[in-house]
């Protein structure tokens, strides 16, 4: 018996090593994926040999890079959740900022270009790639105000710090070293009072959304800032059908700093695709007082934000007469029941081995 042409076998992607909570709600995404199109789900991939004859949708967990596409057989966006580039430092935030003039450690596929084009729509701020330049460009950074720093393989806030002066740029070059900074360092301004948008687009069977909203964060137990879910607005379409909508002013230049960044991508990374494109856009204040905007980084994979568009993708799904849908994603650290009509994506503890619940679910349609 021949398989449907459109039909696929959805199997989550994602690194062996991952913390059990991030391997779980990954395969509860690629689980309530194949349950919304109606196509089958595998536990897991093999190399060897497929497990069914319908060909695989993989849900990976980070974006593919160089040869993985090619292993997995992943062809386009119509093959996956998520993205590809060439070369691992194109998925991480280090592309966001130019490299020092002097600079001369920079990764292979490094193309200066993209830091020109994205240079209006995000912070001041610079990348380096050696431990020696990092100090040489916090020096110059300090000198227009309190720099954040942030290790770009890191995610969630992780691997951040903000510098005020040579004490504290002392005290975080004592914890860095050559291999973390081989990988990227980023040192941009930080805002104050600051809020992050979320913009983007996912594409899923030929369905298109594009969609804004707001990220949130609290205090865990030890004090930490941790991130806690997201709330979107989705529209069935494209960026001029989101711009179509009512939306404050502030909302409008996230979105238009978002766009001017995805382009700039696909014109400056040969090979790049996406099929789940999203970018965290911070608005807040500056050291001099004055409102800044900036687009901080790219997620070409699923994140914290792909249960509220699983959520959305249903419902557009079911009815082609709804144009918009809102939903969130939540991640909550204290013990609570699962709201009714959500979503579970994960119920167990966290990589500290603290209560963890994530949830997704649609607030309203047609919104």
């Amino acid at each position: 018996m021949s398989v449907p042409v459109k039909h696929r076998c959805v199997v989550a992607y994602g690194k062996a090593d991952a913390a059990h909570h991030e391997q779980q709600t990954n395969r509860s995404l690629a689980q309530w994926l194949a349950q919304i199109l109606g196509w089958s789900f595998a536990d897991d991939w093999s190399q060897e040999g497929a497990s069914t004859d319908a060909p695989y949708f993989f849900v990976p967990a980070q974006t593919l890079v160089g040869e993985e596409r090619v292993d997995l057989g992943v062809g386009g966006v119509e093959d996956l959740l998520g993205g590809y580039v060439q070369h691992a430092f194109i998925a991480t935030k280090a592309i966001s900022h130019p490299l020092l003039s002097r600079n001369h450690a920079q990764p292979k596929g490094w193309n200066p270009q993209f830091a020109e084009r994205v240079r209006e729509v995000v912070l001041a701020g610079m990348t380096v790639f050696d431990l020696a330049d990092v100090r040489h460009a916090a020096i110059e950074g300090l000198r227009a105000g309190p720099l954040r720093v942030k290790q770009v393989q890191a995610c969630g806030g992780a691997g951040q710090a903000v510098l005020h002066d040579m004490k504290d740029l002392a005290q975080w070059l004592s914890n860095l070293d050559e291999p973390i900074c081989a990988q990227g360092i980023v040192l941009e301004e930080n805002l104050e009072q600051a809020i992050t948008h979320s913009v983007g687009q996912t594409l899923v069977d030929g369905l298109l959304m594009t969609y804004h909203g707001r990220q949130h964060q609290a205090q865990n137990r030890r004090g930490e800032w941790v991130y806690t879910g997201s709330e979107l607005l989705l529209v069935r379409g494209d960026y001029l059908d989101l711009l179509a909508r009512d939306l404050e002013p502030s909302v409008r230049q996230a979105i238009e700093y978002a766009r001017v960044y995805d382009t700039a991508a696909a014109l400056s990374f040969p090979g790049f695709f996406a099929s789940r494109r999203n970018y965290d856009v911070l608005q807040g204040i500056d050291g001099d007082g004055k409102s800044k905007c900036g687009v901080l980084e790219q997620s070409w994979r699923v994140g914290g934000a792909t249960g509220a568009e699983l959520a959305a993708l249903q419902v557009l799904r079911g009815d082609s007469a709804i144009k918009a849908v809102r939903a969130s994603t939540h991640e909550v650290h204290a013990e609570c029941p699962l709201p009714e009509r959500a979503q579970l994506l994960y119920r167990g503890t966290d990589g500290a081995g603290d209560f963890l619940l994530k949830y997704a679910q649609v607030d309203d349609d047609d919104g």
